[in-house]
């Protein structure tokens, strides 16, 4: 018995000793090298843009991606697939209330939860996406090489209040229906 409690505790101070040895070192993104676009879809096409990342961190363990976090400049939400007036006008709906409402909502987060490994250099991740004040889950693969990192995600936007033109809300939209998921892919350099 004496044995067993002695063993017990030993047990307990290695394992101890072995977790403060445990280190989380964290790599900065380079939000300035770092890409993400997007990709909304509607019955009669589709819009893609690019928005910027404010700040970013993967935490890793070893070489084991644990966990991570971002900041995303929603007042960056610019349309990429065409030019001028319209892109003009949609940049301004996109940022306009009927939207992302980025002059009380500036920013979006998006913080890891779980990071499972799904293969060699790639991750599932479980996360708490916030846009517009609400906070939902969302799960995503993300790979990692070297100094690199790339991940796509979709979102189902009406779970953060984005509501304009989904046919989840509105009757009889007919070809001004525009679908509730639309696609992020992010390029992480670090």
């Amino acid at each position: 018995m004496k044995n067993n409690i002695l063993k017990s505790t030993l047990v307990v101070v290695l394992a101890v000793t072995l977790a403060s040895f445990t280190t989380i070192s964290e790599k900065v993104v380079d939000v300035a090298k770092s890409n993400v676009t997007w990709k909304g879809y509607k019955v009669t096409g589709s819009h893609a843009g690019t928005i910027a990342l404010s700040s970013g961190v993967l935490k890793f363990e070893s070489e084991a991606l644990v966990g991570g976090e971002f900041s995303i400049n929603m007042t960056t939400i610019t349309t990429t697939d065409i030019q001028g007036e319209y892109a003009q006008k949609l940049d301004g709906h996109l940022k306009s209330d009927d939207f992302f409402g980025v002059e009380a909502f500036p920013t979006a987060n998006i913080a890891f939860k779980s990071v499972e490994s799904s293969g060699k250099n790639s991750y599932t991740v479980s996360a708490d996406l916030t846009i517009k004040g609400k906070t939902n889950p969302v799960t995503f693969e993300i790979s990692i090489y070297g100094s690199k990192a790339t991940a796509s995600l979709k979102v189902d936007r009406t779970k953060f209040d984005v509501r304009y033109g989904s046919t989840s809300f509105f009757d009889n939209l007919k070809d001004k229906a525009i679908y509730d998921e639309f696609d992020l892919v992010v390029d992480l350099q670090f």
